[in-house]
């Protein structure tokens, strides 16, 4: 049985781990061990900069996914971004990461976020109410070397309608801010 947790940092790596080996076995092991490293360091020392959602079967960790605040200079509203998500190599296909994105959301529009940003695959995460952002109403924190994939869900995701604009430029966490991320 899958179950959603939610953590605040990775104090034995095994966050960091399970996204290495699956960006990794999709990627190469150079992009597993950058988006290995990211993960770490989003999650490291006492105030980390992201949370993470687990999925857990038993004790064994079977998908994850880290949320970091983004700011925009003219705008109140609480957006996350989400990056990475990653499920475990041999269990991808099984609707674990769906499943886990989906509990995760949940909790995260019932706590009042307002918007949840990603960077990612328009396929998948349109399943779960994302849609394309303009990047000219909506800036990311770098210029995008794939601009389809900036991604943005309001609160209830797709039920609520279209995510309005974000106002003024953006600014991501910490370990983020690297442009070759973008």
């Amino acid at each position: 049985m899958l179950r959603v947790t939610r953590q605040a940092a990775d104090p034995a790596g095994e966050i960091a781990s399970l996204i290495h080996d699956s960006f990794a076995a999709s990627e190469g092991p150079a992009e597993g061990a950058r988006v290995g490293r990211l993960a770490a360091a989003l999650l490291a020392g006492p105030a980390p900069a992201a949370e993470a959602f687990l999925a857990r079967e038993g004790d064994a960790l079977v998908g994850v996914v880290l949320f970091s605040p983004l700011a925009f200079s003219d705008d109140p509203r609480r957006v996350l971004l989400l990056s990475p998500m990653a499920v475990a190599t041999g269990r991808q296909g099984e609707g674990i990461g769906q499943r886990l994105l989906g509990q995760a959301l949940a909790r995260l529009d019932a706590e009042g976020v307002d918007a949840v940003l990603t960077y990612g695959d328009p396929a998948f995460y349109g399943r779960l109410g994302f849609r394309p952002l303009d990047q000219r109403e909506t800036a990311p924190p770098f210029p995008l070397s794939m601009p389809q994939g900036w991604l943005g869900r309001p609160p209830g995701g797709e039920a609520s309608g279209a995510l309005p604009p974000m106002r003024g430029t953006s600014r991501c966490a910490a370990p983020l801010s690297d442009p070759a991320l973008w």
